[in-house]
């Protein structure tokens, strides 16, 4: 729901640091909760996209390359603009699994180990472009490996179902 008070503007309005307004190839560009704005190393940012029934990379096609054009470009954009980071100097990716299902993009500082921004979790935006425009059903079709915690609910399953 937090996702959809941003998108609103009924929740941090306040801290959005660029908006593409359209309904279908826009997003809204956001500091993450857990940046605290005041120094550059640590630099997070997150793009939520206006479309609602994107809910992960697996959901991704060759009809949404305007859409990660657009969030690849204008996140850059935007980034040097209010906080004078080249793009050179930004990691842009997606998670899978990610942490809730809306659609969204990380932007960190390139030297910033952020959560989750490891190789088995993080798949860069300029891959996931690439491989639509070759390949519309990419996501659909890949085996796609990413880390469980022990703790996690899917983890029962795999483990419930022999795969683990």
């Amino acid at each position: 729901q937090w996702v959809y008070n941003i998108l609103e503007k009924k929740a941090e309005a306040d801290r959005i640091v660029h908006e593409n307004p359209d309904p279908s190839n826009g997003f809204v560009l956001v500091p993450d909760l857990k940046w605290n704005q005041s120094q550059l190393d640590d630099l997070y940012l997150i793009a939520l996209v206006h479309r609602r029934e994107i809910k992960s990379l697996r959901d991704l096609t060759a009809e949404h390359l305007p859409l990660l054009r657009n969030i690849l470009q204008e996140g850059k954009e935007a980034i040097a603009k209010r906080f004078s980071v080249p793009g050179s100097q930004l990691r842009i990716y997606l998670h899978y699994q990610p942490s809730y299902q809306h659609l969204h993009v990380h932007f960190t500082a390139l030297g910033y180990d952020a959560p989750g921004s490891s190789v088995e979790r993080a798949h860069l935006l300029a891959d996931v472009i690439d491989n639509l425009a070759m390949d519309s059903t990419y996501y659909q079709k890949r085996a796609l490996t990413f880390p469980l915690r022990v703790d996690e609910p899917l983890f029962k399953k795999f483990q419930e179902a022999g795969k683990v």
